[in-house]
């Protein structure tokens, strides 16, 4: 890796850090937590909430699958395969993430419904950078990417 490309990452992970340190977590209203549809359905409560997950799930699944059989979505450029199994992780992970939160919405179960969109978010941004940008560079970034993520997701909770 190139000193520059190092510099540019250290002083990003700084300022991160920096910025995490200097400022408040951002609290989340409890009136968040009152959706429109808070009916029940065959005892599931915010059925129509929950329910509605289940095609991430699908989606995700079926994206997994076809990332590895017979290279259905002709990935040729290196990292692609990492980035796209992170990103169809992070979908599948959003039918089951966000299917527990809305079954009693709180802040405790609202993180397992946005980690899992952080995911899929961080993974498409290093996807772009491999496919528009530079290969190496987004191969590079993918980790780094997750871990700002998931670490915001941690800060804003606890």
């Amino acid at each position: 890796m190139r000193r520059r490309t190092i510099y540019v990452w250290g002083l990003a992970i700084v300022c991160f850090v920096v910025l995490m340190i200097v400022t408040p977590a951002i609290p989340q209203s409890e009136a968040y937590h009152d959706f429109a549809d808070q009916r029940k359905f065959f005892g599931i409560p915010n059925a129509l909430n929950v329910i509605s997950n289940f095609p991430f799930l699908v989606v995700g699944i079926i994206g997994l699958i076809l990332c590895y059989h017979e290279n259905y979505f002709k990935l040729s450029l290196q990292g692609e395969v990492l980035g796209w199994t992170c990103f169809f992780i992070g979908v599948a992970a959003v039918g089951i993430g966000s299917s527990y939160y809305h079954l009693k919405p709180n802040d405790a179960r609202l993180v397992w419904d946005r980690l899992p969109m952080t995911i899929a978010f961080t993974s498409i941004i290093a996807i772009f950078i491999i496919e528009r940008i530079d290969q190496r560079k987004g191969t590079l970034s993918i980790i780094p990417l997750l871990m700002v993520g998931v670490i915001s997701i941690l800060y804003w909770r606890f």
